[in-house]
């Protein structure tokens, strides 16, 4: 059976990894306190790299290809993701810290609304009438969740804006915008290799590539925290499976399919989240940051799908 028998597989990939996205998300803030961001977003790479080699090896075992070779334009697209990923794991994982779970998620979320207004500012590619009102929505949603809770007004909501925590979350959702367009770039430059074989070689040059960096930078700049990650060694291998699984999936998907139509469907990446707030966090969220939730939902997956 070809690839284009199984194209409706990016479905269930997924939402797979929204729910394992989910479950790093929640490992990785709970090291953030005794590690820090930086430490915790280490945690991410360094755990999950034996996991994407294993993933690759067995996808080369059952498949019986070879690796594809990297050529110049791979090495950037994946430099660029890798990169940008580090970027934003500890933005949302700041913003996390700053506000609750489910909000952090959903900052990042505004990745899609933010490629499509970057396109008519700098590309003055064009707006249609529903995509503007969608666009509308999701910046309702951003100014309400803003907002601390039971504290709405006029000048609380201008505070809001652009407050530390939610200039944090828009930059996290940018950040995630530029890294998924880069692996995406760096998969479709291993042509003609199969979406699988394309997918799990990115994730080990990224996931490599970004214990290098930020691994480096830490045993150079922050010692103590580095050994500290080796030490934190149990939550940090599920958060490390969790992750290389999610980014497997989502690699794999973007593969298959236009990141956009992958992260439109990811959206349900914000259900799973606000469930971990309640059960495992205990954080509740207000009234106006739920209706902000809902409202940022529809008009993301309004900007996406009408684009």
């Amino acid at each position: 059976m070809g690839l284009a028998d199984l194209s409706w597989l990016w479905m269930p990939i997924t939402v797979g990894a929204a729910f394992a996205q989910t479950l790093r998300n929640a490992a990785q803030r709970h090291l953030t306190g005794p590690l820090g961001t930086l430490g915790a977003t280490l945690v991410r790479f360094l755990y999950g790299l034996p996991f994407a080699a294993s993933w690759l090896a067995l996808v080369r075992f059952e498949t019986g290809a070879g690796l594809p070779a990297p050529s110049l334009p791979f090495v950037l697209w994946v430099g660029l993701g890798a990169v940008t990923q580090i970027i934003a794991t500890a933005l949302l994982l700041r913003v996390m810290a700053d506000r609750n779970f489910a909000l952090g998620v959903a900052y990042s979320k505004t990745e899609i609304v933010q490629v499509a207004v970057i396109g008519v500012v700098l590309l003055g590619d064009p707006l249609s009438l529903p995509t503007a009102i969608a666009a509308t929505l999701a910046t309702a949603g951003v100014v309400l969740i803003s907002v601390p809770p039971g504290q709405l007004s006029i000048r609380l909501v201008a505070q809001g804006w652009t407050s530390r925590t939610a200039l944090l979350g828009l930059a996290s959702g940018a950040t995630f915008a530029v890294s998924a367009a880069g692996y995406r770039g760096a998969a479709l430059a291993l042509a003609p290799a199969t979406a699988v074989i394309a997918a799990a070689t990115t994730l080990v040059w990224a996931q490599a590539l970004q214990t290098l960096l930020l691994g480096g930078w830490l045993l150079v700049r922050n010692f103590p925290v580095a050994m500290a990650v080796l030490r934190a060694w149990r939550v940090s291998l599920v958060a490390g499976f969790m992750g290389a699984l999610a980014s497997g999936m989502w690699f794999t998907a973007m593969a298959m399919q236009p990141v956009v139509h992958v992260r439109t469907l990811g959206l349900v990446e914000l259900f799973f989240s606000y469930v971990v707030s309640r059960k495992i966090f205990r954080e509740r969220l207000g009234r106006t940051e739920l209706a902000g939730i809902v409202l940022l939902t529809l008009g993301i997956a309004g900007v996406a799908w009408r684009r």
